[in-house]
């Protein structure tokens, strides 16, 4: 029996100690996606994000509103309220808030008191997407939200759906960095037996040695090229490369702890390269942390061929979604052995993991340095 050694447990806990994982704190200052844009409606919809509770709407004029969900006098969720033109008036005791989150009116008395209200949380709407920032409003900058044009171009069609995912967003990240499990996590859906074994290269640009790493733009690619190969039918039926010639090449590129994206590109290795079609699909895979272990799971996916084709829309969002939830199913099954196994277990990584340790250590650094940040301005300069 080839057990770790004590020493091997010793160096693999001492390395898992600088990469995020399932406990480590989120990280605030950064653009999530709260929901779709369709999400938010003339209806209080209820979302718990980084671990606050939120209430979700939109105003008669269309903008999108995000508040805390907990009125300010004793803490009647105000998604289980009433939305008034743009004013919600608690449930319970009939406190009037506008958008802006400030109470406006106490039924109870004829002067309402000033000073009494409920966070609200910047919003910026693009595309398909509704970002949210929930860390310090003054560092609220919308162009730090990650530019994808795909997501409203007009020359690509496009699918969107959600998971629950109970399981952590770092666990998410993981999953996608490293697509090698294709072979075997995906054996019955999208994944092929040559995929794991395939040739790739990993592109590392952590800025690890920069002061701070939320300055940092980080750079964590996974590329393969599987070729040649035979499709599986949700690539294979759109794209008409049916035969064993089949190129798919891929890119997996965390773009921040919100957003993370996979490109393939597909063509017909026996067809000669002057007028060789070329198909490529782009799927956003985008995690918002609800909890340290469940996860808002937004994706939307995308394709620049069979433009207009609905028939070819469904058949690829079935196919793929039936894979993505085999990815939950995976990522719940981890989460539960890791909620099990006691005291820091430890985890052996390999050399595909490169990327994807990298990853971690970056958002561990970014979790770190805002924890610091945060006790700082708690405690005050010294004395």
């Amino acid at each position: 029996m080839t057990l770790p050694s004590s020493s091997l447990i010793r160096a693999a806990r001492v390395a898992g100690r600088s990469m995020a994982d399932r406990t480590t704190p989120f990280i605030f200052n950064e653009w999530y996606v709260a929901g779709f844009a369709h999400e938010f409606d003339r209806s209080l919809r209820k979302r718990k994000i980084l671990g606050r509770n939120l209430v979700l709407f939109r105003t008669t004029e269309g903008q999108p509103i995000a508040l805390d969900d907990r009125c300010a006098h004793r803490s009647y969720p105000l998604s289980a309220s009433k939305l008034d033109g743009d004013t919600i008036v608690c449930g319970y005791h009939g406190l009037r808030y506008n958008a802006a989150g400030d109470c406006i009116e106490v039924p109870s008395q004829t002067k309402c008191p000033k000073g009494i209200g409920v966070a609200r949380y910047p919003l910026v709407e693009r595309g398909p997407l509704v970002w949210i920032w929930m860390g310090g409003a003054e560092l609220a900058d919308p162009a730090r939200i990650p530019h994808q044009p795909w997501l409203e171009a007009s020359d690509w069609e496009r699918s969107q759906g959600y998971f629950a995912l109970p399981a952590s967003y770092v666990s998410l990240h993981e999953n996608l960095m490293d697509l090698t499990h294709l072979s075997f996590l995906h054996a019955e859906s999208f994944g092929t037996a040559d995929y794991a074994a395939a040739p790739y290269e990993a592109i590392v640009e952590d800025g690890e040695d920069g002061k701070d790493a939320a300055d940092v733009l980080p750079h964590f690619v996974l590329n393969r090229r599987v070729m040649p190969t035979t499709l599986p039918p949700v690539w294979a039926e759109p794209t008409g490369i049916r035969g064993d010639t089949a190129a798919r090449i891929v890119s997996s590129e965390f773009v921040s702890p919100a957003l993370h994206v996979v490109t393939a590109w597909f063509h017909d290795t026996a067809v000669p390269l002057a007028g060789r079609p070329e198909f490529t699909i782009r799927t956003a895979h985008i995690p918002t942390p609800e909890s340290l272990t469940s996860t808002h799971y937004f994706i939307v996916h995308g394709r620049d061929f069979a433009l207009g084709k609905q028939a070819v829309t469904q058949f690829m969002h079935e196919q793929l979604f039936r894979a993505f939830g085999e990815d939950v199913a995976g990522l719940a099954a981890v989460e539960q052995t890791l909620a099990e196994a006691g005291d820091e277990p430890y985890e052996m990584s390999v050399a595909s993991d490169r990327a994807s340790v990298a990853m971690r250590r970056y958002l561990k650094r970014r979790s770190d340095q805002e924890l610091a940040g945060r006790t700082a301005s708690r405690t005050g300069p010294a004395a």
